[in-house]
């Protein structure tokens, strides 16, 4: 859930459940995906320039969302896996959801990204999203916490991202030297290679925090004073869907992997294995940029219970990082009644 990392919004807006069906949304999502003259005779392609932070931050922009007026849907679907110890690692449940998302290219070459997010878990065998889960390692039933981003903004400037979670700063890809990314000084740039009709493109992030969910308030759901997790992107898009300047939005197919300690609707702080971690793999892909993209559990579950997923996002102030420890601390009351949260810095 890469988009988490980037913003928050904490605002909720209720609509007639389905009304942006697949006329309406899909219409809409469609307009510049795929170039209907080719590029050669109407002139609108050039190759990127990699030397200039502006063009990564278009591919960028055109690739993960459009930078055209409406928004285009984007999603994910896979499986997380139980690693504890050095035992084999263990399917657990399925993890599935989309983004619906809009950048806008400013003046200065930035960019500015709106968007909505969700992320469910689904049952191994059927495939339907689960609202209980039973643990194997504790025997208890509980319930799920599903990840519901309705609202989010921020801006990709032309130097490398610095995501501060909880007091402590990470940045995109920081294979290439955290700490001069760290202090903001070094242009935004991303690792395209151009293979034949492919760009291969990777984004990576990597944090480590004092974790929200605090062993004092909430000693089952917490697995520790620190948390780590990390999410990992490797995705291939169309040169001439990227280098054609007239198409709004281009397509990408790839594989994304999570890492991270257990969740904590999982409630594992007072196990044997509370210091096991959670890793997964999954598929993500905008093929269409419509709602055919998104997997039809998910579809279903959004226009009962979260159709505002469905609308346009919002342009606005910047809204903030709230990653999914804390909005799990924000929105889950903790287990010890006398504990009092600490104020939000």
């Amino acid at each position: 859930m890469f988009l988490e990392t980037m913003t928050s919004g904490l605002s909720r807006r209720r609509a007639i459940g389905g009304m942006l069906g697949a006329g309406a949304l899909g219409g809409a999502m469609a307009t510049g995906m795929v170039p209907t003259v080719a590029a050669a005779e109407t002139g609108s392609r050039r190759p990127l320039d990699l030397g200039d932070p502006r063009e990564h931050l278009y591919a960028f922009a055109k690739m993960w969302g459009t930078i055209g007026e409406r928004p285009v849907i984007s999603a994910y679907q896979g499986v997380q896996y139980a690693v504890i110890g050095r035992n084999r690692a263990v399917p657990v449940f399925g993890l599935v959801g989309f983004g619906n998302i809009r950048n806008a290219i400013q003046p200065d070459g930035s960019v500015r990204v709106m968007g909505r997010e969700c992320a469910f878990f689904t049952d191994l065998e059927t495939g339907r999203i689960i609202d209980h889960w039973d643990n194997p390692w504790t025997g208890e039933r509980v319930q799920v916490y599903d990840f519901i981003n309705n609202d989010f903004r921020g801006t990709l400037g032309l130097t490398r991202k610095v995501f501060e979670v909880n007091g402590s700063k990470t940045v995109n890809n920081d294979g290439m030297g955290q700490k001069k990314a760290a202090q903001g000084d070094e242009p935004f740039t991303l690792p395209w290679q151009k293979i034949g009709d492919q760009y291969l493109v990777g984004w990576d992030y990597s944090h480590e925090y004092v974790n929200p969910v605090t062993p004092e308030g909430w000693p089952k759901a917490s697995s520790g004073v620190r948390v780590n997790p990390s999410e990992h992107f490797v995705l291939f898009t169309p040169v001439a869907e990227i280098e054609d300047r007239s198409v709004v939005s281009a397509r990408y197919t790839g594989g994304f992997m999570r890492q991270s300690p257990w969740w904590p609707w999982m409630r594992m702080g007072q196990s044997d294995v509370r210091d096991g971690i959670l890793t997964g793999r999954m598929h993500t892909y905008k093929i269409t940029g419509t709602i055919e993209d998104i997997p039809p559990v998910v579809l279903d579950r959004v226009r009962v219970d979260h159709p505002e997923l469905l609308e346009d996002p919002v342009d606005g102030p910047d809204m903030g990082v709230v990653d999914t420890f804390g909005r799990y601390a924000r929105d889950v009351p903790p287990e010890v009644a006398s504990y009092v949260k600490p104020a939000p810095k």
